[in-house]
């Protein structure tokens, strides 16, 4: 089953969360994310139907290994694009960071292999 934009933010965001803390529980994903419980406990349940990720009796959240590889490769995406507006188009980290965030799932396997081969070369 393909993940949505939505899902691919909830796995980014937990991916982000659990390298800082070492743990993410559904408060600490609506408190980053700025939506409700009730939202984040139905996005949970889809994402770990898709065997995503796994909750533990206390409620604390963790990325299956398939959940791990579909985060890092959405957050590679982001970071790469980012830094593509900032170092190769002058655009400020904001503006960048945020058209990354919607331009992550949408651009295409070749544009993004391309992308990653001019930062890589020119944006050190």
């Amino acid at each position: 089953m393909a993940i949505l934009e939505s899902g691919e933010n909830y796995l980014e965001t937990i991916l982000i969360l659990q390298q800082k803390k070492g743990y993410v529980r559904s408060i600490d994903i609506a408190a980053e994310l700025g939506f409700t419980k009730p939202s984040i406990s139905r996005a949970m349940g889809i994402l770990k139907k898709n065997e995503l990720i796994v909750m533990d009796k206390g409620g604390r959240i963790q990325l299956t290994e398939k959940g791990w590889e579909k985060a890092e490769q959405v957050y590679e995406r982001h970071c790469l694009i980012a830094k593509y507006f900032i170092a190769a188009l002058g655009i400020d980290e904001e503006t960048a960071d945020s058209d990354a965030c919607r331009i992550e799932h949408v651009i295409s396997e070749q544009s993004f292999e391309k992308m990653k081969l001019y930062v890589n070369e020119h944006c050190k």
